[in-house]
């Protein structure tokens, strides 16, 4: 064995590895240097910089900064229906300014947006995948300074996609549930991030057969503290629920906190939700767009529990057509339905009007109907 084929062994292979690397520097608020076709930049989170190392940043700078937006926060910013990101020149590091334009309410644009290059795309990715604020600041250096971890664009473009086929199960244990006591969790590591995933198979499905199942993506807030703000916790229990009375199922528990924004992201929405936003708003004034989920990861868990044909309880069309594109068999789609409280009506409108969840109000009024 040479010796590359040794070390691929040990770690894996080598862009992951970059990239994987790059994520834990970025998300511990330091610099990763960037490359591509010869060029190279040193990436900075917006949320980040501060006065202390912007002085640094100028230092090795060789050439003007640049602040990389997303389109949904320039739209906040004014630039109505943009539908790409963009970028704003610094000739030197301001971190005031840069963080008015990436994080302020208040504010409109104060110079011209620049089109974004391809290094300044794969660096915006790198702090999705990281679930960090969704912008970046960005110097252009001649070389990665010692220390600082590098990685090249494509493998940051290609990680997404590569990382979810790359779950396995570490490990299993059977677990009884308050109204499921024949449940089993199955624990996967791998796919964006290197977070773990957990599938709950309640009772013993026939995989043989379209299996129930449903993509329940975590809510600290709702499945844990009974937030009144969402109908996360009451979907979690009453999926389990019906499972356990039927013929089984399996629950895919994803890592997804606050539609794929992390919840950090999703605290920041819920202070300006506080304020009177609504929860799209809020998320786009924050930076992101819609949804940032991605379920194709969750095919692959299905496919290793012996699933091909599955009856979704949902009320998502993106989860079904997911599902549908990765190659399952979606038999059929059935609502599941939260009670409705005075904090989360104008959640399960804007879910329903914004982002065309199937929620029929009718129902959800039945609902409040038998609570009194």
């Amino acid at each position: 064995m040479s010796g590359a084929e040794s070390l691929s062994s040990l770690f894996g292979i080598p862009s992951h590895v970059s990239v994987e690397r790059a994520l834990a520097e970025f998300r511990s608020g330091r610099p990763v240097a960037v490359s591509d076709s010869g060029a190279t930049i040193i990436v900075f989170g917006v949320e980040a910089v501060d006065a202390g190392n912007a002085d640094a940043l100028d230092h090795f700078a060789q050439g003007s900064g640049r602040l990389v937006l997303t389109a949904a926060r320039l739209r906040r910013l004014g630039r109505d229906q943009r539908q790409s990101p963009g970028s704003f020149a610094f000739p030197h590091v301001d971190a005031t300014r840069i963080q008015m334009l990436s994080i302020g309410m208040d504010v409109s644009l104060d110079a011209p947006v620049a089109p974004v290059s391809a290094l300044d795309a794969a660096a915006l990715e790198l702090a999705a995948l990281a679930l960090t604020l969704p912008g970046v600041f960005i110097v252009p250096v001649k070389s990665a300074p010692e220390g600082v971890v590098a990685v090249e664009a494509a493998a940051i473009n290609r990680f997404r996609a590569e990382a979810a086929t790359g779950l396995s199960i570490v490990s299993r244990a059977p677990v009884p549930l308050e109204q499921a006591p024949r449940s089993e969790f199955v624990v996967f590591r791998g796919g964006e991030g290197m977070r773990d995933q957990v599938a709950i198979v309640v009772g013993t499905p026939d995989v043989n057969r379209p299996v129930a199942v449903r993509m329940h993506s975590a809510c600290l807030t709702g499945d844990l503290f009974g937030s009144l703000k969402c109908d996360c916790g009451d979907q979690l229990r009453d999926t389990v629920r019906q499972m356990a009375a039927n013929d089984g199922g399996i629950l895919l528990y994803l890592d997804q906190e606050g539609r794929g924004n992390g919840i950090a992201n999703k605290m920041r929405a819920y202070k300006l939700q506080s304020q009177g936003w609504d929860t799209y708003d809020a998320d786009e004034a924050l930076g992101f767009d819609l949804d940032q989920r991605h379920f194709d990861f969750a095919a692959d868990m299905l496919r290793q529990l012996g699933v091909t044909s599955v009856r979704l309880m949902t009320n998502n069309p993106v989860k079904i057509e997911a599902l549908r594109v990765a190659g399952l068999d979606v038999v059929s789609d059935e609502r599941v339905l939260g009670r409705p409280t005075e904090e989360n009506v104008r959640y399960l409108q804007s879910k329903r009007d914004r982002a065309g969840h199937f929620i029929d109000f009718e129902k959800v009024a039945a609902l409040a109907s038998q609570q009194l």
